[in-house]
């Protein structure tokens, strides 16, 4: 990696707060799969406005976390949408889902019990699910061999990082910021080793 892509990393990592970067080979391997990478990235939008959809659900009575969030249901289903015709452009198919193992271990880290506590760490795992995605659309609008594609990847990752900072504002609404900070620094800490154990992949957009 060359300074400029070091110091893009590290300025990336410094906003979003990650205690480990992507791999540098991952966008390359990325790039040599492309409708296996569009595809994930597909379903994980599709996905990420699914979670959306179930707080609202289950916390109707959260006011402001019903208000901030039923506009990010639209906007993730639009990405979905962006993300097929970026297939459809390339003359690739959508493929079928794959097993997500980074989100479902992630999901193994929010606690049984307490329902604001609970409510707390799903808010701060969709905020680390954004904010490795804007990370990884960062490392995709940088170094993946298509012009077209830098410049849709660059575009999601502005995205990707306002939803990442609404779910991070949202969980200093349940409980108290202080509270809501020391969790999320633990987050950070076993998100980097979900990162360290998981393998090299360039089918996956984690």
């Amino acid at each position: 990696m060359n300074k400029a892509a070091m110091k893009s990393s590290s300025d990336t990592l410094s906003v979003l707060g990650l205690k480990l970067p992507t791999d540098p080979r991952w966008a390359n391997l990325a790039g040599q799969r492309l409708v296996d990478i569009l595809t994930d990235h597909a379903y994980c939008e599709q996905k990420a406005a699914s979670a959306c959809i179930s707080l609202i659900v289950q916390y109707p009575e959260q006011e402001s976390l019903v208000e901030k969030l039923s506009p990010v249901v639209t906007e993730e289903w639009g990405h979905f949408r962006m993300v097929l015709k970026e297939l459809a452009k390339r003359g690739l198919k959508l493929g079928r889902q794959r097993k997500d193992e980074y989100v479902n271990e992630l999901m193994k880290l929010i606690r049984k019990g307490k329902p604001r506590q609970q409510l707390l760490d799903k808010l701060l795992v969709c905020a680390l699910i954004e904010a490795r995605s804007c990370e990884r659309f960062k490392r995709l609008s940088e170094g993946i061999d298509d012009a077209d594609l830098q410049h849709f990847y660059h575009e999601l990752m502005i995205a990707e990082a306002g939803h990442y900072r609404l779910f991070l504002d949202l969980s200093k609404t349940v409980v108290p910021k202080e509270e809501a900070m020391q969790r999320w620094q633990e987050f950070l800490n076993m998100e980097a080793e979900i990162i360290r154990s998981m393998e090299v992949r360039g089918d996956r957009m984690h």
